[in-house]
């Protein structure tokens, strides 16, 4: 399905148009992490491949894992499924999952070696590419599909603490420990994380992705110096670079955990939207708003617990920013044990259902 389809998703008109919700109807909608485990269809799909890393390598099984979301709900967006932890695998660095216990990463390969993988990251995924092919041919053109990627520092995170770190994961103790240790190594492999994550965004957008999101999923508690350093500087440097290579599709931009600084990097950095959190307060969304888009920030743990405090809620978000450009959205993804009832809860308070 071409870009240039007569029908334009309301997602693009409140990205490149910056059409209020008001003027829509509605805001647009979809959820991050909608395409997983709270759904029984995807758990049957991910019992049929071996671990989860081939599950997202797999292009007609992640084909599926982002459509089913699409069929059951009627999302105005698709994000394809994927992992921001492929980058790392493109960039020869072990990773597996743990049963229970998430990623585990091997040793750190030498930041030379790295370079030089670095630009054939794209074409080392290309098989998130097939999975974006196949759902843009199946997805109806009024539905936008959104790529992504972990922008540098939170993938970087997960890279330098591997799976020695203990203590702290919160905080991504080890992380932030070589940040202040060993910055010129850190610096050097935030830097190929620029380039690898650049050419993976392009392969992305070539295959049919009409809106990009960089996840910046490890934002929050850095005090100013390292929040300049590690995430503006790379966040402007990774959508320079990406535009450099001729994407032109819209990008949002999700410092997580910063509603402190969402205005200041709202006016820096060249997103097209600014992808707010739970922590994120009604008037902050406002002041930004008057910058550029946003979306958010739903509590993931309020749409667990449902009843009249999310409809309050809902109620409250459509009041605070309806007259200005806003996506519908969770502040975080949304949780395994989420009842599908919750989910059509949302969307009925809305409108969109």
């Amino acid at each position: 399905m071409s870009n240039l389809s007569p029908i334009k998703p309301s997602l693009l008109r409140v990205l490149e148009d910056r059409t209020s919700a008001r003027e829509l109807g509605r805001p647009p909608v979809w959820f991050m992490r909608q395409a997983g485990r709270y759904l029984p269809e995807y758990r049957k799909l991910r019992a049929e491949a071996p671990d989860f890393i081939a599950f997202c390598l797999n292009p007609e099984m992640a084909a599926e894992a982002t459509l089913q979301p699409m069929r059951r709900f009627g999302f105005d967006a698709a994000i394809v499924f994927a992992d921001i932890l492929l980058i790392p695998r493109a960039l020869g660095q072990d990773v597996w999952f743990e049963t229970g216990e998430g990623p585990r990463l091997g040793e750190l390969p030498a930041v030379g070696r790295m370079a030089e993988l670095a630009d054939g990251a794209g074409e080392y995924l290309s098989q998130v590419g097939e999975t974006l092919s196949i759902v843009r041919s199946k997805l109806e053109p009024e539905r936008a599909l959104i790529g992504f990627a972990g922008a540098p520092w939170t993938v970087a995170t997960y890279m330098l603490d591997g799976h020695h770190n203990t203590i702290g994961k919160g905080e991504r103790a080890t992380a932030r420990t070589y940040a202040y240790s060993d910055p010129d190594k850190v610096d050097a492999v935030l830097d190929v994380l620029v380039e690898s994550t650049a050419r993976y965004l392009k392969m992305q957008a070539d295959a049919g992705a009409q809106v990009l999101k960089i996840f910046e999923s490890w934002a929050e508690g850095l005090p100013d110096d390292l929040f300049e350093r590690l995430v503006m500087r790379p966040h402007k440097a990774l959508i320079a670079r990406t535009r450099e290579l001729g994407v032109t599709v819209p990008i949002i931009g999700f410092p997580r955990g910063s509603a402190i600084h969402a205005e200041r990097y709202a006016a820096d950095i060249e997103v097209q939207a600014i992808a707010l959190d739970t922590a994120c307060p009604l008037a902050t969304g406002r002041a930004v708003q008057k910058i550029k888009p946003i979306q958010g920030a739903l509590d993931p743990l309020l749409l667990r617990a449902g009843g009249k405090a999310l409809d309050a809620r809902v109620d409250q978000m459509m009041e605070a920013w309806s007259d200005g450009p806003w996506i519908f959205n969770l502040g975080h993804g949304i949780l395994p044990d989420v009842p599908i009832d919750h989910v059509e809860q949302v969307l009925k308070r809305l409108g969109a259902q």
